[in-house]
């Protein structure tokens, strides 16, 4: 199968020249270019899915609680959404391979400084960094992508992204498991794992990846970028804090929401008359734009809360190993696998795919719901289809609400259309992290104390000291009732957390229904730049 594209999109010899005029792709010239997108990708999303299962045992080791547990995962998803928007412009403005080798560079440094942590603060750090990186190659894989292919072409490679994000989501929680496990490895081994991969990554993509440079005098939005990551970073730090530090209603939640509000009303009033914004608001006078901006932000709670917590519940609602744990999990990364793969399939047959979204939010609503009915002894085949589900439905909508958007767009704002999307996922990821963590510790204590009754005298003593330490318990030094009794509360309130969760996947699938079916483009990015050009040059010259 083919795809057209201009002169220079092909790989090239080492002495240049890609065919002359617009030439078309092979399936593998493209994903020769792509080979290197993947990988770099993969290496993100390893880094981010490999600790899941082994931070219990990271923050017992370097003596962190349920606040550090949060942000390590929070931190990294920080990063990645304040500078998904910057890496996004910086992708219009200039060399997108010497932007992605910058974000592999970057997920390096933090992978290395995160392995030699000696705290929960020096660890923390080195995830926001790994962040900052992964920011951008998630980003830029997205924008890439659609410079080359042409949206009716590119569901099916959206697939392979797909794929890449389900093979790695699994591998992750096993290998880090395994690590984890395994004594003379130990965690830290967890963080240095993707190092390889991104250096194989950076070599791969210097000798596939050829586009043509587009050069334009580059004006960065420094003061968006500022308000805009001010903006957020205020919001994730009350979230995290409220309900733990202080009350929902208190002076700081007046202050903190307050703060965040004035910021971004900065931002949006800098981008107003910013030459090249961070993001053109401009954008947003189209229905689709806005509409699958706003699902992504549901979706993206829906989608991070799966894959933080599943770790949780498995390893203390119902005492497996971190290896075990991961091995769990795998019906929802099935469900994922499945569905993006099949789903790019068929798009790209058809040229459909608003039904395909619709039933990705029906599915995504439907398995959070019943995960919510969890307890720590539920029968296991039960849990394994309720995630199958939300797998299901994760893997229908994550790529195409990027499709839709990039179907509408200009070629010069294909990489801002392609980060706010992007920016909108991530950004309600690690909202929903940071609120709903706060309120699963909330949920857990609220179900410890209402059925401490049931346990003896000294057994109380036990349990007070278990849960009264601030840190993650280790269940296996407790007493067999003590044991089960705070299982039962873990499994409770971690179920707590995903019937909440249920009505925001329900507001994605209502945004979706809204969404306007466009029939795809059947030219790529680079492809249309260059008809533009060529139709402007044509029109310029004189007529004879």
């Amino acid at each position: 199968m083919a795809t057209t594209t201009p002169d220079g999109v092909r790989a090239q010899a080492e002495h240049g020249g890609g065919s002359g005029g617009d030439a078309p792709m092979t399936h593998r010239q493209i994903m020769e270019a792509l080979s290197g997108l993947l990988l770099g990708m993969f290496a993100a999303i390893l880094s981010s899915t490999i600790v899941t299962n082994a931070l219990p045992e990271i923050i017992q080791d370097l003596g962190g609680g349920q606040s550090a547990y949060t942000w390590v995962v929070t931190a990294s998803l920080l990063a990645m959404t304040a500078s998904t928007p910057i890496w996004g412009k910086l992708a219009d403005l200039m060399s997108k391979k010497a932007l992605v080798q910058t974000g592999l560079s970057i997920y390096v440094l933090g992978s290395v400084v995160a392995g030699l942590a000696q705290n929960p603060a020096m660890l923390i750090t080195a995830r926001a960094v790994q962040g900052l990186g992964a920011g951008g190659l998630t980003a830029l894989a997205q924008i890439i992508m659609a410079a080359m292919i042409s949206p009716r072409e590119r569901g099916r490679y959206s697939g392979y992204l797909g794929a890449t994000f389900a093979v790695a989501t699994v591998a992750g929680p096993l290998v880090g498991g395994v690590i984890t496990d395994t004594s003379w490895l130990g965690w830290r081994w967890c963080l240095y794992v993707g190092i390889p991969f991104a250096l194989i990554a950076l070599v791969v993509l210097q000798k596939t990846l050829h586009l043509p440079l587009t050069r334009r005098e580059v004006k960065v939005d420094w003061a968006g970028a500022f308000f805009i990551s001010s903006s957020v970073c205020l919001l994730l730090i009350w979230v995290t804090f409220a309900d733990n530090k202080f009350a929902w209603l208190s002076w700081q939640t007046y202050t903190m929401v307050g703060g965040a509000l004035l910021l971004g009303l900065a931002f949006v009033f800098v981008e107003t008359r910013a030459t090249e914004p961070i993001i053109p608001l401009r954008l947003f006078r189209n229905r689709t734009i806005t509409l699958a901006s706003t699902a992504s932000l549901f979706v993206g709670v829906a989608m991070f809360a799966g894959t933080v917590f599943f770790s949780q519940y498995f390893q203390l609602a119902r005492d497996r190993t971190p290896t075990m744990s991961g091995v769990m999990t795998i019906p929802m990364i099935a469900g994922l696998f499945v569905s993006s793969t099949v789903s790019g399939q068929i798009i790209t047959r058809t040229g459909k795919w608003k039904n395909i979204l619709v039933s990705g939010g029906v599915l995504l609503t439907a398995g959070l719901g019943l995960l919510g009915t969890m307890r720590y002894d539920t029968p296991y085949w039960e849990i394994a289809v309720y995630m199958g589900l939300m797998g299901l439905g994760v893997g229908m909508m994550m790529q195409n609400l990027v499709l839709s958007t990039q179907n509408q767009v200009a070629p010069g704002d294909l990489g801002s259309a392609s980060s706010t999307v992007a920016f909108f996922r991530s950004l309600g990821g690690a909202v929903g992290v940071s609120a709903l963590g706060s309120v699963m510790s909330t949920r857990i204590t609220h179900y410890a104390t209402d059925s401490i009754g049931t346990l003896g005298p000294d057994e109380r003593a036990a349990a007070a000291k278990a849960v009264g330490s601030g840190e993650l318990p280790d269940m296996d030094a407790l007493p067999e009732h003590v044991r089960t009794w705070l299982e039962g509360a873990y499994g409770h309130g971690i179920a707590d957390v995903f019937l909440y969760v249920a009505p925001v996947a329900l507001v994605a699938l209502v945004l979706t229904v809204f969404i306007k079916e466009v029939p795809l483009r059947t030219t790529g990015g680079l492809a249309q730049a260059a008809a533009e050009k060529a139709e402007l040059a044509a029109e310029a010259q004189p007529k004879s």
